[in-house]
């Protein structure tokens, strides 16, 4: 019996030091998740890796729902420290976290637009969100009120003002955070009458939507290579590209800065990172990094992710933020 606890003991110490040495073996943040949160993380990465002690972080572009997947996991220098999200943490990703042993530290870092644009030698566009869902939904009633397949082949089909260009939209996978906004605040917000609830977020398969994968960039030059095609993306892109694509106006608002910041622009949300909480007493530098991305230097109104489209929140919720950083605060849902 003594022999058999001590060889017990013995066996759970050997996986304590396992896990201990799996959690301390990497000394390189690991960061996934969103698309449109990655330029913003990639430039405090880098700006991280050279005003510190730390090694630059590596950061990759899952998506945001990709992002979680792999985030809530579990714990172990197998699985990433921090995901970037254009979407907040849902909650049966929470679940899985907490069920995973994985405490997310809840950090939101500024606004977005998501907006439709072409190439600067294409038609113009100004939407409204409801010509946006009879372009894209997948079905739409037909005179007798029946669902019949989007029948729509170009954009006067929807209305002759439109231009008479064949509705070609590149757009991301539904593990984009983007693809998940959009639906919400365009599909949803402006679904039909007649449509049922479970049939408005669903995005029509016949080529007209195009799924683009995560790689917003790939987006932009695709649009660039084809004027007639219209690509949906964070804001950030469009403001970094403004000088081979042009934005379209949704409900004749413009997508600017200044729209997004006033709350004008109606196709706009939040962006998030979450911090593995039990990784930053082993992984060294989450917490520094974190730090930097939350400076005013970095996120205020007048810091360096400006330049790269971010836009900001409002100086007390930065403060709110900011604090949850140095305490490392659990997230409450």
């Amino acid at each position: 019996m003594i022999s058999r606890s001590i060889a017990n003991a013995a066996v759970l110490a050997l996986a304590l030091s396992a896990m201990t040495a799996t959690a301390d073996a990497r000394d390189q943040i690991q960061i996934v998740g969103s698309s449109t949160v990655f330029p913003f993380s990639t430039a405090v990465a880098e700006r991280f890796g050279q005003t510190s002690d730390f090694k630059t972080p590596v950061v990759e572009s899952t998506g945001s729902g990709g992002g979680m997947k792999l985030f809530c996991a579990g714990l172990g220098e197998g699985t990433p420290d921090i995901t970037n999200a254009s979407r907040r943490i849902k909650e049966s990703e929470y679940k899985s976290c907490m069920a995973n042993g994985v405490t997310p530290v809840e950090v939101k870092v500024g606004f977005d637009g998501i907006v439709l644009a072409n190439s600067k030698s294409g038609p113009d566009f100004s939407l409204t969100r409801e010509q946006v869902f009879m372009a894209l939904a997948k079905r739409l009633p037909a005179a007798d009120g029946a669902l019949q397949p989007n029948p729509h082949q170009t954009w006067s089909d929807i209305d002759p003002a439109l231009p008479d260009a064949r509705i070609e939209v590149l757009g991301p996978p539904p593990t984009s955070g983007t693809r998940d906004a959009f639906v919400e605040l365009v599909m949803e917000e402006a679904c039909l009458a007649g449509v049922p609830e479970d049939n408005c977020a669903q995005i029509r398969e016949d080529g007209a939507y195009i799924d683009a994968g995560e790689n917003d960039n790939l987006i932009v030059q695709k649009l660039e290579a084809n004027p007639a095609a219209v690509g949906i993306f964070g804001f950030s892109f469009l403001d970094q590209n403004a000088d081979a694509i042009k934005g379209a106006m949704i409900d004749d608002v413009e997508p600017t800065f200044d729209n997004i910041t006033d709350g004008d622009y109606p196709v706009s949300r939040s962006l998030f990172f979450y911090i593995k909480k039990e990784h930053a007493g082993t992984i060294p530098g989450i917490q520094d990094y974190a730090l930097e991305f939350t400076d005013e230097a970095a996120w205020g109104e007048d810091g360096y992710l400006s330049d790269k489209g971010l836009i900001p929140l409002p100086e007390d919720a930065r403060m709110e933020f900011r604090k949850a950083v140095e305490n490392l605060t659990p997230l409450a849902m």
